[in-house]
């Protein structure tokens, strides 16, 4: 990327009058030289646009040599690409016994591994937290590289009374519940949501209230809240096979439905307990797929919002990325799977102890036990 700088010499539209112009005086002097100096920038600016761009490959992208990088890659594909949020989730499977590492193609920020889980060729790429890091990593992945489809994995809060730390949980459906309509204050679930006529939004989904959340009030029967309601909104999106510009909405993103009927056959693999020699969890954590997933850039750390969104959508895991890996692969027509291991329930309060900061690393190495378990039972199946 290169910025263009463009100089205006002030003194160039104060000569209004042409009758009144006289060349000899002090300020037609000053024009001149503010004249010569804007030249000069002008050809500097000139002769660094020519430079930079002899410095990047003709489309404007990616060097030369880069591009030439992932095209010797692309001969070698398919791949499976592995997409993970962050390096301490991505440490133990390169570090597994699973993986065999061959060359790395960096670009645009972000590194990508290329190796074999499995005899399985794969592609591995760290995301960065949140949604925005990993729908731009997704969309790098799928438009520069060979990929016949995509394993999301890492950790994840949990929703789920029926599930525990430890426990791999592969939801069918995952949502994005970070995209709201926010009502005005004094409306209510019977008037109509700003810009709800043309189609941009919608009540569809439900809300949260916030009175409902009030505490520590007495003496009155009932509350308000100036925060009034949130409403959960579809996204956007613009599958590839359809028109681009011509919108469709969507919440509840499916993941394929092949993996998913792979990953049906992991149900009840039974997964580490002990974080070390001397911190155990009192069961054996387990695999379930579940039906959802929701995701949105904030870490969940509030029992009562956990208790609402699983009472309303009935999901079990909750993260920062998943939904964003899959609203890029469904638009992409990619097959897609995410594979969340729960370290915390989000919130606490459960008898167990209840802190990620414990469990992180006993999450990861479950969730990738489950990942190279999948790829496993994926290059036998049948299916």
């Amino acid at each position: 990327m290169f910025y263009i700088y463009i100089y205006k010499a002030d003194g160039f539209s104060s000569i209004q009058d042409p009758q009144s112009f006289d060349p000899f005086s002090p300020r037609t002097q000053q024009v001149h030289i503010e004249k010569q100096m804007a030249v000069a920038h002008w050809l500097v600016l000139f002769v660094t646009v020519i430079v930079v761009s002899n410095m990047r490959d003709v489309n404007g992208a990616l060097p030369a040599a880069t591009l030439e990088a992932i095209a010797k890659a692309n001969a070698n594909g398919p791949y499976i690409g592995i997409v993970i949020p962050n390096l301490f989730e991505m440490g133990p499977l390169l570090n597994s016994s699973s993986y065999s590492a061959a060359e790395i193609i960096d670009f645009s920020g972000r590194r990508f591994r290329f190796g074999t889980v499995e005899e399985r060729k794969v592609i591995l790429v760290m995301t960065g937290l949140g949604v925005i890091n990993a729908a731009i990593t997704t969309q790098l992945l799928l438009s520069f590289f060979n990929v016949e489809g995509v394993i999301h994995y890492g950790i994840a809060g949990n929703a789920n009374p029926d599930l525990h730390i430890g426990d791999v949980a592969i939801p069918q459906y995952w949502a994005h519940t970070g995209l709201w309509n926010w009502q005005r204050y004094g409306q209510g679930p019977e008037d109509e949501l700003a810009l709800e006529s043309s189609g941009d939004y919608t009540r569809t989904l439900g809300y949260l209230r916030f009175a409902n959340y009030t505490t520590n009030v007495t003496g009155c029967a009932s509350h308000d809240n100036l925060l009034n309601n949130i409403w959960y909104q579809p996204e956007e999106v613009f599958p590839v096979t359809g028109t681009p510009e011509e919108r469709q909405h969507e919440f509840w993103v499916p993941v394929g439905s092949t993996y998913f009927a792979v990953a049906k056959k992991l149900e009840g693999l039974k997964l580490e307990s002990c974080v070390n020699a001397t911190t155990c969890l009192n069961y054996t954590p387990s695999v379930s797929t579940v039906e959802r997933g929701v995701s949105a850039s904030i870490y969940l750390d509030n029992s009562a919002y956990r208790s609402f969104i699983y009472d309303k959508f009935n999901v079990s895991p909750v993260d920062m990325e998943s939904t964003s890996v899959a609203l890029i692969c469904y638009q992409q027509n990619t097959s897609f799977i995410a594979i969340r291991a729960l370290s915390d329930l989000a919130g606490g309060g459960s008898a167990e102890s209840n802190e990620a900061d414990t469990f992180v690393n006993l999450a990861s190495d479950n969730a990738v036990t489950v990942v190279v378990e999948f790829i496993k039972q994926l290059s036998s199946s049948t299916l």
